[in-house]
């Protein structure tokens, strides 16, 4: 997504593989903790835990191919970040080699560990920048024995927001997924993923993909979502909405929300964004910011979705109708993409929520970071990589080429 795994132009980089590193070393159900070396794939991070009556609670579209030290290095959301967070939230302890080939062994599952900086954490959305991660422990959670999914039509992402805290008011912290889908978006999975059909029957404005998980045996949990949803259609807050009755509709819910870039893929190219700012203010950032963005660059159409709930979403400038979008982005896209981060700054945002920086976002993290944070991450890089040779030009750019001996 960022060219984080690109080698530089140099012709002297080394793209190393971890995928035979793939034995999970131990599972420990008394401390609800995996040991899973960096090579493992996600899914069978999930089987494992499944045998032991448990669960690793982070998932995404790429579980069948994401290794555990490529989703720490880039510190992975998923879909349940609303409830558990990202990866870095899931990291008990870590393993890794640094520049000088010393081993930092720190895989123990200590939850309270007050030995000054927390080393383990310098390593997540690193990128590689300060070392090879080579084997993680995981945080567990009890395994899931009910799930419920939704589909909520709503008028704004106001609404949206309100009613994912009523939500959260009735059904506490059962409510794993929040999925914020504008109807162009939904439209544009129904024009171009075959199989795909409209969640409701009603066009809404904005929609929401809600997912709910219990661990606890006995609780109605589909029961309570209905009767929540149908207090909010009472009072004119929701629209329209549908529960799924089975596994096979729920996936089909998620298949929609998930093949929505895929489904932009196919209508052209786009300057893509993956931009967080404070939940609160996600919903006015949504609508202010296309319409400037619109305002600025005529013609072009703006659309924005994603997780609503952890104040992240994926906000996409398309190109204007009739225009060829590979040669428009080439033109406009790093004016527009100047443009989007600056009203994200403004917001107190960041211009990475999950992506990563990479190569891609380099020069534009030194533009928009404060001093202080650049001087940090600066010293960090040099303290521990002194001779830059840790995936060169990732993070911060690259100026005049690793020193490598």
């Amino acid at each position: 997504m960022v060219a984080g795994a690109v080698p530089d132009a140099s012709g002297r980089a080394l793209l190393l593989s971890l995928r035979r590193m793939n034995r999970i070393r131990a599972i420990s159900p008394g401390d609800n903790a995996l040991v899973a070396e960096a090579g493992v794939i996600l899914s069978h991070v999930h089987e494992a835990a499944a045998a032991a009556g448990l669960r690793f609670p982070l998932s995404l579209g790429a579980k069948g191919s994401a290794t555990i030290g490529g989703l720490i290095s880039t510190n992975a959301g998923g879909t349940q970040v609303l409830r558990f967070g990202p990866m870095r939230a899931l990291l008990l302890g870590i393993e890794a080699v640094l520049p000088d080939g010393t081993i930092f062994e720190g895989l123990s599952p200590l939850r309270k560990d007050n030995r000054g900086y927390d080393l383990r954490q310098l390593f997540c959305g690193a990128e590689g920048t300060l070392g090879v991660v080579t084997a993680a422990t995981l945080r567990l959670v009890p395994a899931l024995r009910q799930r419920v999914v939704a589909w909520v039509g709503l008028d704004s992402p106001q609404a949206a927001l309100d009613l994912l805290r009523r939500l959260d008011q009735r059904l506490g912290e059962s409510v794993e997924a929040f999925e914020l889908v504008p109807l162009v978006a939904l439209q544009l999975v129904l024009h171009h993923i075959p199989g795909t059909r409209a969640p409701l029957a009603a066009d809404c404005p904005w929609q929401v993909l809600v997912e709910c998980g219990s661990s606890v045996d006995g609780e109605d949990l589909a029961t309570r979502l209905a009767a929540a949803l149908a207090t909010e259609m009472q009072a004119g807050r929701v629209v329209d909405a549908v529960i799924a009755s089975s596994e096979a509709q729920a996936n089909a819910l998620w298949h929609v929300r998930e093949n929505i870039s895929e489904a932009e893929r196919h209508d052209g190219m786009a300057a893509k964004h993956d931009i967080s700012v404070p939940v609160s203010d996600m919903p006015r950032f949504v609508i202010e910011a296309a319409a400037a963005v619109e305002a600025r660059f005529p013609g072009v159409r703006a659309i924005a979705f994603g997780h609503l709930g952890d104040g992240n979403v994926h906000f996409n400038v398309r190109a204007p109708i009739g225009l060829d979008s590979r040669d428009w982005l080439a033109c406009e896209g790093e004016g527009i993409t100047a443009f989007v981060d600056d009203l994200v700054v403004a917001a107190g945002g960041s211009l990475s929520a999950e992506h990563g920086i990479g190569q891609i976002k380099a020069a534009e993290f030194v533009r928009i970071s404060d001093p202080a944070r650049l001087a940090m991450v600066r010293a960090i890089k040099q303290a521990i990589d002194p001779l830059g040779i840790m995936n060169p030009g990732k993070v911060l750019p690259l100026a005049s080429g690793p020193a490598i001996p």
